[in-house]
């Protein structure tokens, strides 16, 4: 097997998902009992993609730039309506692109198969 077969990839559906503009999260270890932490990439939007929602669509973007962020909750408040209370942000990173979310995927030890759609996911955002 050589290094390019061994690198981590997107899932299909999941990379079509971020190109279209949508969040995907992992669930990852916390700090501690009592608390639940997940890590979310979050495509960032732009004005084509207000345009194409204003019109009814999604638009597909090879080159879009990604937000990751880290946040840990208190996992009592996580399924309520006051999941913020209490909530840190650990970390967070804007990316320019696929390649460097890949990298950036890699410095914080993540898979890219690890990540969800929002909803199957305990993630109260």
């Amino acid at each position: 097997m050589t290094a390019a077969e061994d690198s981590p990839t997107w899932p299909l559906d999941k990379l079509n998902a971020l190109r279209l503009g949508r969040r995907l999260v992992t669930e990852v270890a916390s700090s501690g009992p009592g608390r639940r932490a997940f890590i979310d990439v979050r495509p960032v939007a732009t004005g084509a993609d207000a345009d194409a929602r204003g019109q009814g669509w999604a638009r597909s973007d090879r080159g879009r730039a990604f937000e990751l962020t880290h946040w840990e909750y208190d996992a009592d408040r996580v399924d309520g309506f006051d999941y913020d209370i209490g909530a840190v942000l650990v970390r967070s990173m804007t990316v320019t692109d696929e390649a460097h979310l890949m990298v950036a995927l890699e410095t914080w030890n993540l898979r890219p198969e690890r990540f969800l759609h929002p909803w199957q996911t305990g993630d109260p955002r």
